[in-house]
């Protein structure tokens, strides 16, 4: 293995290697370094961030980073700054570094040399390590040395790791604080020295007194030096400083608004923008009128558009926030002026039609934000200019199809979407306008147009006959080439079709589509469609599509996942035509889409491979499969009561055995069978929930729904037939009240609405399903990788330990993430559960206690830098083997826990200490020697 097999190990993306692949590669590496050749040890050194990512336990970490302070120290300034970068690039690799000590005196030892730059390097890698030697006073002592030194590299470097450390260690920002204030106040320093010097004070904010002085010290800079760099330093400084101390926000709100109003100067006015922005961000609850009106009033009499742009952007960013209200309800005792009198509005309506298309975008962004949040006897005009802003600036943009058009015209849409959620009368004319524009707009604003037209009509179904007519007629002149934005409008406006038919298509609507796709689309075209036409309920015309695309794929596992949709849609298809009281239809129905679904799971087993296990599919259609068997006997134990009704001798049984349920014969039991299968159809579908960590919010209602909907049955079933006075309804009396986000939502909840009114009609109300967005896309992915020491030496060999012993056992953890972590929700902790089970006994076959045969600790562990580790004292007396489970779950941000595993065992061996063995061998030949002793005979003598 050479070098170049390092470099194909490590370039792999995948994780899961085994530990002697990461030693095997970390050797070859180490032969690199320790190549004569400086080419091979520099590509040595850049190779191992690779290394970190592939193999991100301190074990290796520690061994690697050593190597390289090896290197850092030994070899020359070029090889230096490449341990340096890999040093920044590994910074969340740092604190799993085991020998600090060792690590940082080889790097430190290089502060020594006679060479300025190698001791800027030193600094800089210092600074870089200020994470984990925070409190090192002989790195602090040669940062504040350097700082005096006459080589300008080395002073830069200085001032580096002076702000990491700073920015780390109170102690230090304390100490350097006042050397800082004299450097920057000192004749004899340079000015541009004194601007790379100034930024440092932003991590002053330790305590208050600290805080205090670095402001005054700030403050006295703006007034002493009005020059342009030195100001926008200073400002800068000033507001991040403010940011962090939190208690001085108001007060640079002002100052900032006082250079954004006075200061002539264009670079000086971007600058105070900017930093409005980040407090903007930051703290929109410390913004009060005056603040607001300020910043209003500087935009009206801007005549720059780039200056008015930013002012808008600013307030765009507070229209959104609590900051709003404080605008528009005054404090007690100062006179309230009605919203469209105020300058925030004038302005805003002032920007909906200006020839800047950002400057419009943010007008109308503010102008439905005030819409939405003004109260409702203030509304009517302001709704009227929000949508004709809204409408003039999608009819501008629409034809466009530059970026900057596009990007406009998703803004003024979104703000329209969010704008009829909160006020639906204005939906009917907002919707025709649209359907109007979609005729005369260009490919990339017909897609975005649709997706508005989407999201409006899954709020407001009613809204979908009246688009379907205007959406086919577009669908038939839709496209004409095979270009990405064509392809892309035929799944988008399928998409709105779907939507508009609420699930059941014309046999015309489906042949427009067909057609269109025959002429002009690609397959993954024709998958995305057949997709969203599973998501929205369109089970029969998903089917004829994957049908078609099952031929069309490269790999077999494809076509098994293309026939599992094919087979499930056809199910729900089956499910589709069931009618109210027609129960041999239904049984009927539910054999056809059981049959189907047996297929479908079959297929899709066949599809999953080992980096794709399709484990949240498989057990969502498996779930499925039951729910609908326990349906079917639900019917066929209903039907039992007319073909076996109870026996004449029934109301004797019941007096004798005083259980009333014995009147009703065997239908009873049968019942209560039932109701246990739906409860634990509910435990499952919860344990599925659990599991689904990064699942999106849809997927996550709609398993939330089947287990209400299953728990719902089996409580029907108690409250008419098991136990009617002790069940009640009561528990399931808000579902009404909760707000739904889709049309698969609204017959869920509709269906439980009509059940807790006439509750003997639920079994034949089960809509079908609708297979949501996890079900084909994940859109987040998080995997927890564990590391369990100590190790056995191979995977079937069990772990020694003494009885008299406890075994420290280590978990060590890594969070893997993919391309976009915490997009639905983030790791806040990392729940451990360690159990052991006696699996076979050794010692005396004695009465155990029962507690002494297992252990169960729980710990949780908050992970940083995706990093995590805590140990566990196990006991082991009793003798044998006994095997250790280790199960981890995740814990989110709001507290709930999710069982996303991994689960892990290893096999520990008890054995007995020495001392115990030698005293059970001394004990054992004194038995022997005792039975081995002739008996005494008795005599005469004996007695003397």
């Amino acid at each position: 293995m050479s070098l170049s097999t390092a470099r194909s190990f490590l370039s792999e993306a995948g994780y899961g290697e085994q530990e002697l692949d990461a030693n095997s590669a970390l050797m070859e590496l180490d032969k690199g370094l320790r190549s004569g050749k400086l080419g091979e040890q520099c590509e040595a050194v850049v190779l191992f961030p690779k290394l970190f990512q592939k193999y991100p336990f301190p074990i290796l970490i520690n061994s690697a980073f050593l190597k390289l302070a090896d290197i850092f120290r030994l070899g020359n300034n070029f090889l230096r700054l490449c341990v340096l970068k890999v040093t920044q690039q590994s910074e969340k690799h740092l604190e799993k570094i085991l020998n600090v000590d060792e690590f940082v005196k080889r790097v430190f030892s290089v502060i020594h040399s006679n060479d300025p730059v190698a001791r800027a390097i030193t600094l800089r890698m210092l600074g870089s390590l200020a994470s984990i030697i925070p409190e090192r006073k002989n790195a602090h002592h040669s940062i504040r040395q350097s700082l005096d030194s006459h080589d300008n590299v080395e002073v830069e470097a200085a001032i580096f790791a002076a702000a990491s450390f700073s920015a780390q260690s109170k102690d230090f920002a304390a100490g350097i604080c006042n050397k800082i204030s004299e450097m920057i106040q000192g004749l004899d320093t340079p000015v541009d020295l004194k601007l790379k010097l100034i930024p440092m004070l932003q991590h002053m904010h330790h305590d208050a007194n600290l805080a205090s002085s670095s402001r005054e010290l700030l403050q006295q800079l703006v007034n002493s030096y009005p020059s342009t760099p030195m100001v926008i330093v200073t400002l800068h400084t000033f507001t991040q400083l403010a940011a962090s101390s939190l208690i001085d926000i108001p007060k640079q709100l002002q100052l900032l608004l006082q250079y954004l109003k006075d200061d002539p100067r264009k670079a000086v006015k971007r600058l105070a923008i900017q930093d409005l922005k980040l407090l903007a961000k930051k703290a929109p609850h410390l913004w009060i009128r005056e603040n607001t009106q300020t910043l209003c009033e500087c935009a009206l009499t801007s005549p720059y558009n780039s200056l008015k742009l930013g002012m808008l952007a600013v307030l765009s960013t507070l229209s959104g926030t609590i900051a709003i209200k404080q605008y528009f309800n005054p404090v007690t005792g100062s006179s309230s002026v009605p919203p469209r009198l105020t300058d925030l509005v004038k302005l805003a309506q002032e920007c909906c039609y200006h020839s800047n298309l950002a400057v419009a975008a943010h007008g109308v962004i503010v102008l439905a934000n005030i819409a939405i949040s003004c109260p409702e006897k203030d509304i009517v005009q302001l709704e009227q200019d929000t949508v004709l802003g809204v409408e003039s600036l999608l009819m501008l943009c629409s034809q466009d199809s530059s970026s900057s058009a596009q990007a406009t015209l998703k803004t003024a849409l979104t703000s329209l979407v969010q704008l009829l959620k909160s006020r639906p009368h204005l939906s009917q004319s907002a919707v025709e306008f649209l359907l109007g524009q979609l005729h005369s707009a260009c490919d990339a604003s017909r897609v975005l147009m649709c997706h508005a037209l989407a999201a409006i009509a899954t709020h407001l179904p009613v809204l979908g006959d009246g688009m379907l007519g205007d959406l086919v007629d577009l669908y038939r002149v839709a496209s004409h080439s095979s270009t990405d934005k064509q392809q892309e409008l035929l799944v988008s406006l399928a998409t709105v079709i779907f939507v508009a038919s609420q699930s059941s298509l014309s046999a015309e609507v489906k042949m427009v589509i067909k057609q269109q796709l025959e002429n002009v689309a690609n397959g993954w075209t024709v998958y995305r469609i057949a997709r969203q036409a599973s998501r929205m309920g369109c089970h029969e015309f998903s089917s004829e599509l994957y049908q078609s695309l099952r031929t069309r794929v490269a790999s077999e596992h494809f076509y098994f996942w293309l026939n599992s949709l094919k087979e499930f849609s056809q199910a729900e298809q089956c499910l589709s035509h069931v009618e109210d009281g027609n129960y041999s239809a239904a049984m009927s129905a539910i054999a056809e889409a059981l049959r189907s679904y047996q297929k479908g799971i079959a297929s899709l087993t066949a599809a999953s491979t080992p980096l794709s296990p399709l484990t949240f599919q498989c057990e969502f259609v498996k779930l499925r499969i039951d729910t609908l068997q326990a349906l079917s006997q639900l019917i066929c134990t209903c039907n039992s009561l007319k073909t076996s009704p109870p026996p004449a001798i029934a109301t004797t049984v019941a007096l004798t055995s005083g259980n009333e349920l014995q009147r009703c014969g065997r239908i009873s039991m049968q019942m209560k069978v039932s109701m246990d299968e739906f409860r634990s159809l509910a435990a499952r579908y919860s344990d599925l929930h659990q599991s689904s960590f990064d699942a999106d919010y849809a997927t996550l209602r709609n398993v939330e729904l089947q287990q209400q909907s299953c728990l719902l049955v089996s409580h029907v079933i108690e409250a008419l037939i098991l136990d009617p006075q002790a069940a009640s309804f009561q528990e399931y009396g808000t579902l009404g009240s909760v707000q739904t986000e889709s049309e698969y939502e609204r017959r869920m909840m509709s269906v439980f609405n009509r059940v807790l009114e006439e509750v003997e009609g639920l079994s034949k109300k089960h809509p079908p399903v609708s297979y949501l967005r996890y079900f084909f896309q994940k859109l987040q992915s998080t995997s927890i990788k564990l590391a369990i020491s100590p190790s056995p030496r191979t995977p079937t060999e069990p772990i020694p330990v003494q009885s008299s012993q406890q075994l420290t056992l280590k978990v060590e953890g890594v969070v893997q993430h993919g391309s976009t972590p915490g997009l639905f929700r983030k790791i806040q902790s990392v729940c451990l559960n360690v159990t052991s089970t006696l699996q076979s006994k050794t010692g005396p076959d004695y009465k155990i206690p029962l507690d002494t045969k297992t252990n169960e600790i729980e710990q949780r562990v908050e992970p940083h830098n995706d990093y995590f580790s805590t140990q566990f004292l196990l006991n082991f007396s009793i003798l044998g083997t006994h095997t250790v489970t280790v199960e981890a779950s995740v814990v989110d941000e709001s507290g709930i826990e999710w069982k996303t595993g991994p689960k892990t065992t290893v096999s520990v061996k008890s054995l007995e200490d020495p001392y115990s063995q030698q005293l059970r061998h001394q004990l054992q030949q004194q038995q022997q020697q005792a039975g081995a002793q002739p008996a005494p005979q008795r005599s005469a003598y004996a007695r003397f």
